[in-house]
């Protein structure tokens, strides 16, 4: 098939390039034209394991074109995705102002049919609102579809997600528009849900509310296991052998981040609030992830006493292993809050240096997780990245000035660390 994705960021991107590999001519759009420059030449924006790879052989087959022209998005694919940023505003409400854009601009160059696809995730009724952007801007009388296809895909694992999906969700209105999208994914062969728009535009945020609200209930269980002298890592385990609950989304750490979780969170709690409901379960869905931080941050406190003058050594930037991401990064607010008492923070991640030094350009930046433990008096492990597993303690028990671990995301076992001589803290753990 011929395929446009109108948005060429993380979305756009792992869409663009999965549905390339699966044998579609694709053509990535992005108003951002050095970007596209980029991407021409197989320069990606992002990490993501082995979306460069995908990219640079689709690019090679000719399966996978880049252009800064919707006009010709328009002219050259009958299916349009639109995969553009739907940032937060302040009051938590979503900024739809480039979807706007987006829809008008098909509509002024639109000359036959074509299936127009919310790829975003955004508040329901958008669809509705694309439907009528477009409707009012089109020049002549042609027949054209609105549907909605959320994404599923998670940071450090999306392209595997793409090609191996739980489930594919489509919202549409008509027949057409609901063959046109089961034939695009038929080579899947994946659980398709076929719904209206409404449907699947809520879909996609009650799936990231849940899973929110999982991350914060085992975190705010963390918080009493330190209190009772429980281990959360046993009661998650216990919990997760219950088939109607399952394992996954139960570690305790430092709470979510990313730009999917707290934005939507945020969106649906204002979405709700306009149709007269008030999700009181999500805001403090929301509260115990910010006072999560607060948790890791009394550790260290605990520990240290006063922070002024301490070093502080951190272990992980990004706000999960596998990405180079720091939206809405645990790290972030932390560092900052540390920063603020006096601390000097050291700090390494395997991919997000870069993107971090814009958040935190006062911290030490190093090459290393020993460099970072020379001098420390504490180590903090913020992302549990691979890497940070396979450390040499005795080594870094030298380098640091004091031997403690503060384990934000319960990655080793206590007792072992505890016997090479370690003073440990992990998240609701002995």
């Amino acid at each position: 098939m011929n395929i446009s994705i109108i948005g060429s960021g993380y979305v756009g991107l792992v869409t663009g390039s999965c549905l390339a590999e699966l044998g579609n001519n694709v053509l990535c759009v992005d108003k951002d034209d050095r970007k596209i420059e980029k991407l021409k030449k197989a320069e990606i924006p992002i990490y993501e394991p082995g979306l460069k790879e995908l990219i640079a052989r689709n690019i090679k087959n000719k399966k996978l074109l880049f252009s800064s022209s919707i006009k010709e998005a328009v002219k050259k694919s009958e299916i349009i995705f639109i995969a553009v940023g739907t940032p937060s505003l302040e009051n938590g409400e979503v900024d739809l102002t480039d979807v706007e854009d987006v829809a008008r601009n098909i509509a002024l160059n639109m000359t036959e049919y074509r299936l127009i696809v919310e790829k975003s995730t955004v508040p329901v009724e958008t669809g509705e609102w694309v439907k009528r952007t477009i409707s009012a801007y089109i020049k002549q009388k042609i027949k054209f579809d609105v549907a909605s296809n959320p994404e599923f895909l998670r940071e450090g694992q999306a392209i595997n997600d793409f090609m191996h999906p739980d489930r594919i969700i489509i919202g549409v209105e008509s027949k057409k528009a609901k063959d046109i999208l089961a034939n695009l994914y038929k080579p899947l062969n994946a659980a398709i849900l076929v719904t209206n728009i409404k449907s699947a535009e809520l879909i996609k945020h009650a799936s990231n509310a849940f899973l929110a609200t999982k991350i914060s209930f085992i975190n705010a269980f963390s918080q009493i296991c330190d209190k009772v002298g429980a281990d959360v890592k046993e009661v998650a385990f216990g919990m997760g052998l219950d088939k109607r609950i399952g394992h996954s989304f139960l570690d305790a750490g430092a709470g979510y981040g990313g730009s999917c979780f707290p934005k939507d969170l945020d969106a649906f709690i204002n979405i709700s609030k306009k149709v007269g409901y008030d999700f009181r379960l999500l805001k403090a869905v929301k509260d115990i992830n910010e006072e999560q931080k607060e948790f890791i941050l009394k550790k260290i406190r605990d520990v240290l006493w006063m922070l002024k003058d301490k070093t502080i050594g951190v272990l992980g930037l990004a706000f999960k292993p596998d990405t180079d991401d720091m939206r809405n990064a645990p790290a972030v607010s932390i560092i900052k809050y540390l920063q603020k008492e006096g601390s000097r923070v050291r700090v390494y991640d395997p991919q997000a240096m870069e993107k971090a030094k814009i958040e935190l350009m006062d911290a030490k930046f190093c090459d290393s997780p020993y460099e970072v433990c020379k001098g420390s008096d504490c180590l903090l492990i913020i992302t549990e990245w691979n890497e940070f597993k396979e450390l040499d303690f005795v080594k870094v028990k030298k380098m640091l000035k004091r031997p403690i671990i503060i384990d934000a995301r319960n990655m080793y076992d206590p007792g072992i660390l505890k016997k090479l001589g370690f003073q440990y803290m992990g998240v609701g753990r002995l």
